[in-house]
């Protein structure tokens, strides 16, 4: 029987959602340089494929979260998968930017949040985890409790799974880096020469220039 990880990675590649660009690296919000990109937000394009992403995001979040009564989405990614999943378990959502509003009621949290909330994050994809542990700090900051956060995916970095462990943060992933990978070599979307260069990066990825 197939997982989860396998069904998701197989979805993400056949729509093209991983690119690999070995010669002219991607730059992640963190600063760190990639040969290796998940763009999650092609998912929304392709209405059976949300479909599927709303559905797992919303039954892993019954089923590990049940106490949650409101979903967080870290802008920007995971604002419309967050709503398309508060829609399905029929609770109220809100979204985290990065920023305060610069203007306005310069808002940090956009929605409403009562205190003693039960919040579970959705977020699209895991990097080194810096900018969806402010999400949850912000929601913490508003007198909620943060049940846990799911995601889309994740490159499973150790220094991740260090800040998530610190801070005491349950994280969910419908797929990862390694499912992805393995199933991109089974079909021949990536080549022998590609894997090597990923290994190489993934020794060190903070320092990687290709």
């Amino acid at each position: 029987m197939e997982t989860l990880e396998k069904i998701f990675a197989a979805k993400l590649l056949k729509v093209k959602a991983i690119k690999l660009q070995p010669t002219n690296p991607f730059t992640w919000a963190s600063g760190w340089k990639s040969p290796f990109y998940c763009d999650n937000r092609k998912t929304l394009s392709y209405p059976e494929l949300r479909n599927f992403v709303k559905i797992e995001i919303g039954r892993l979040i019954a089923e590990r979260f049940p106490e949650a009564n409101a979903i967080a989405g870290v802008a920007t990614g995971a604002i419309p998968q967050g709503a398309l999943v508060a829609d399905l378990l029929n609770l109220p959502f809100v979204y985290v930017r990065s920023k305060p509003k610069d203007h306005g009621l310069e808002n940090l949290i956009e929605g409403e949040l009562r205190p003693g909330m039960k919040v579970v994050v959705v977020e699209d994809l895991i990097s080194t985890g810096g900018s969806s542990l402010k999400a949850v700090e912000a929601i913490r900051n508003n007198g909620c409790e943060v049940s846990g956060m799911v995601a889309a995916y994740t490159y499973g970095f150790d220094v991740a799974a260090q800040a998530f462990k610190a801070a005491n943060v349950k994280l969910i992933t419908l797929t990862n880096y390694e499912a992805v990978v393995a199933e991109a070599v089974r079909i021949g979307y990536i080549d022998p020469s590609d894997v090597e260069v990923l290994n190489e990066w993934r020794k060190d990825p903070a320092h990687w220039n290709g």
